[in-house]
């Protein structure tokens, strides 16, 4: 789910004598080479390798060397870059919903954050980034930290996840609706598409391979097919669902399952607790989410609300504490959808759901 957080004041992106600042910047970190992480940034000509070009949510991003002052500003696609063990490669990151992903921490306090959420445009180019990455296609448009546009104009090329713009509809506002179902082919290419970039092709296909045997081992053995689920990830005045299609349905495909809300293709419907209610789910799959935009975010005030609210205290998930709790980023496309397939399981074969 995009972000519905507080974000910093939007001032224009940048003054005209700061635009000639950065545009300097940008020509001397667009040419400098930058191929491998031991490489000479002030080295002349080429790179090996570069410049590399992708097609990415309907845009051609060309990038004339490995960037080395990133800013990643939603936490996936910070988690991917510190996975491939990027972090001295990022000048700052921004907008997060949870801890970071266990075992990135060391890298991770490496790296300024520059806000917890969205932050403006000036926050990011006072970082001097030669290349920013997104999760949402939100996050980088009008309304977001700023529109791609702004950015390539500066010379700092953008990517946003292909998650979000593959087979999603994200015209109508709010978190978009899915065309076609979301796959974890989505995220691998993300990876690929990332390590790329950096110069490091060969750590993408590694973590790839063991993402993919995550999932495998996780789904090894379960069927699930008589099993429903509900997932939560925050609000509880009206709360926000998943459809059929995206992350969640990807964690729910793989086992088996079915999400009792498949019959939306909206990404994070706002549904009626009456309807959830009547829906009646086995399990229920909660964000556990540490930001402090919405009510409800942290597990333990939806488990806290579900089992004192009239409407849903009676419900079979709730009468039995049939609860999986989840990040934020776990219900996100993220390589963290991976934690939710296992996390899910592990709870699917806890409650005798598993087959």
């Amino acid at each position: 789910m995009s972000p519905e957080t507080q974000r910093d004041p939007v001032p224009s992106i940048a003054s005209p004598v700061r635009t000639m600042a950065l545009l300097s910047a940008g020509l001397v970190l667009l040419t400098a080479c930058g191929g491998g992480a031991g490489e000479s940034a002030s080295k002349p000509g080429p790179a090996h390798g570069y410049p590399v070009t992708l097609k990415n949510c309907g845009r051609t991003v060309t990038v004339e060397a490995a960037p080395r002052r990133a800013v990643p500003v939603d936490q996936g696609s910070t988690e991917i870059l510190l996975s491939l063990g990027l972090a001295d490669r990022l000048a700052a990151t921004a907008t997060w919903t949870d801890p970071v992903m266990k075992g990135l921490e060391k890298a991770n306090a490496r790296v300024p954050r520059i806000s917890d959420n969205r932050p403006s445009s000036e926050k990011v180019l006072d970082r001097e980034p030669d290349f920013v990455s997104a999760s949402f296609a939100s996050t980088l448009a009008k309304g977001g930290v700023a529109p791609r546009e702004q950015f390539e104009e500066l010379g700092v090329p953008t990517y946003v996840s292909p998650a979000d713009c593959t087979g999603k509809d994200n015209s109508k506002g709010g978190d978009g609706s899915r065309t076609a179902r979301l796959t974890m082919d989505s995220v691998y290419g993300e990876v690929r598409d990332l390590a790329r970039v950096f110069g490091v092709p060969e750590r993408g296909d590694a973590l790839v391979t063991q993402l993919r045997a995550r999932v495998r081992k996780a789904a090894e053995g379960i069927d699930a097919s008589g099993a429903t689920l509900l997932y939560w990830f925050s609000d509880s005045k009206s709360p926000y669902l998943a459809g059929c299609c995206g992350a969640p349905g990807i964690i729910t495909e793989e086992l088996g399952a079915k999400n009792v809300f498949d019959d939306t293709h909206e990404e994070w419907p706002q549904i009626s607790w009456e309807t959830v209610a009547d829906r009646n789910p086995d399990v229920l799959v909660v964000g556990d989410l540490t930001r402090r935009a919405q009510t409800a975010e942290s597990a333990a005030k939806k488990i806290e609300f579900l089992e004192s609210n009239p409407v849903t205290k009676n419900m079979d998930a709730v009468r039995h504490k049939r609860y999986v709790l989840l990040s934020g980023q776990s219900l996100n496309p993220s390589i963290r959808t991976v934690e939710g397939v296992e996390r899910v399981a592990a709870g699917l074969r806890r409650f005798g759901f598993a087959g």
